[in-house]
Order: C-alpha cells, then sequence, then structure tokens
C-alpha cells in the first residue's frame, strides 16, 4: 500500500512550512512571540480538498470571502467527515450583503468585513436567530472593517465613523466586538497604512479593551503588519497558489 502523500498534498505542506517559518521569522525581528499572531489560511476560490489537506496538517481556521462557495464548502467538508473534521472555525473575510446574513450566522465563527450600522444589525439579528434555534453555540466574533483611504467602494468604515459602530456593534445581541481589520488602499506605503490603523486599535482599546484583534497582512506585506500589531495574517497565495477558477 502506497502511503505517500499526493503531490498537492505535498505542495500544500511545503508551502504552509515556509509560510510558517516566514511568519516565525517576522514575529521574532518585530520582537513579538509567534504564538501571538495567527496564520488564517484563505480557502476562497480553492476546493474543499485544499482545505481537508491542511486540516490534515493541523489547521483549524479557514477565511472565505463569498458566502455561497463558503456555505457549499463547509457543506462539502461535513459530507467528508470521516476525518473527524467538526472543530473547525470558518471566518468571512470578504464583503457582505446584508441579505446574506443569516446564512453567514449558520457556518462562520467570525466575519472581519463589518462596517455599517446596517450590516451590524442584520447580522445581531441572524446570530441571534442562530443562537436561540441552535445553529451557533456562540456570539458572532466581529471585527469592524477600517476603511484607509475613505473609498466607499472597496469597504470599510471611514475612522471618523469607527467609535460610534464599535458602540454598536458591542451593545448589539448575538455578537461579540473582537476588533479591526483592514487592506492597505491600492498602491498605498503599507508601513503608513499599518500605522494608521494600528493608531487606530489603540483608540478603539480604550474603550472596548476586549476587542484585541487585529486582522491585517496577506501574502505581500505580512512582515509589515507584524511590525504594526497585527493578531492574525490571511494567507492565500503562498498558501494555495494562484485562483484556480475565475473569481466572478
Amino acid at each position: 500500500m502506497n502511503d505517500a502523500p499526493s503531490p498537492r498534498a505535498a505542495e500544500i505542506a511545503s508551502a504552509l512550512t515556509s509560510v510558517g517559518e516566514r511568519l516565525t521569522r517576522a514575529c521574532l525581528d518585530a520582537g513579538r512571540d509567534p504564538d501571538d499572531v495567527q496564520l488564517l489560511p484563505v480557502t476562497k476560490f480553492f476546493p474543499a480538498s485544499d482545505v481537508a489537506i491542511l486540516y490534515g496538517l493541523g489547521c483549524r481556521e479557514f477565511g472565505e470571502s463569498r458566502e455561497q462557495e463558503a456555505s457549499s464548502k463547509v457543506a462539502e467538508l461535513g459530507e467528508l467527515d470521516a476525518a473527524g473534521i467538526g472543530d473547525v472555525r470558518w471566518h468571512m473575510i470578504g464583503s457582505v450583503q446584508r441579505n446574506k446574513a443569516r446564512s453567514i450566522a449558520q457556518w462562520a465563527y467570525a466575519i472581519h468585513s463589518v462596517d455599517s450600522p446596517r450590516l451590524v444589525d442584520a447580522l445581531a439579528k441572524a446570530a441571534t436567530a442562530a443562537l436561540g434555534e441552535g445553529g451557533r453555540e456562540q456570539p458572532l466574533r466581529v471585527l469592524l472593517q477600517v476603511s484607509l483611504d475613505g473609498d466607499p467602494l472597496r469597504g470599510g468604515v471611514p475612522l471618523d465613523e469607527l467609535a460610534e459602530l464599535a458602540e454598536r456593534t458591542e451593545s448589539a445581541a448575538g455578537l461579540e466586538l473582537s476588533g479591526l481589520m483592514a487592506v492597505p488602499p491600492l498602491g498605498a506605503d503599507p508601513e503608513r497604512a499599518f500605522a494608521a490603523l494600528q493608531a487606530a486599535h489603540t483608540d478603539l482599546l480604550r474603550g472596548h479593551p476586549a476587542a484585541t484583534e487585529l486582522s491585517a497582512g496577506m501574502t505581500g506585506d505580512l512582515e509589515v503588519a507584524v511590525r504594526y500589531g497585527s493578531t492574525c495574517v490571511r494567507v492565500g497565495t503562498a498558501l494555495l497558489g494562484s485562483r484556480p477558477i475565475a473569481s466572478n
């Protein structure tokens, strides 16, 4: 019997080792404990079989950006649960339409892209219903997405509206305010972008000391993000390669 891993499994295992070493170096260079920064594999556009490989390599949390794809993948992994994949935590990291809130509340452990009062209200209603119906056991963890360039088309709450949105989120039933997320503006200096995000997070913590999570940094800029306090780097390309399917 041949127990050798498939070429894809070997490829992912090698990439995971490389990214893990890179993240450890980034933490040590920044004077931080590597255990304080989570590596979140971003599995959007990749098949459930890749998630299963990562699970076998020790990963338990995964990021998705499209509700329909994520729901399908969650269901598919449930059908393939011979390996006991029951302790996975799914993170919604992409933009969210309010009419998807009920579905997201059924499978998401956390959502990183909340940027409006109306979305907070929709998620609170959906999470409260899911808790009451047994669809989830814990409140939905919410990270507020901050706009670092003021462009509404790219998502994110403007910095001058962040405090009000944080208050609304923390007081909402079914939700738990966990921290902030941001993506540097296109073409921007990541140093300046992440410095601004860190400053916003410091301000947030004064009024919301439990909101300690800072989701920042991806394949191309994770080292800079770690220097500026990221507690979660979202990595897809360096782990799984280029997108295998169209994103539309």
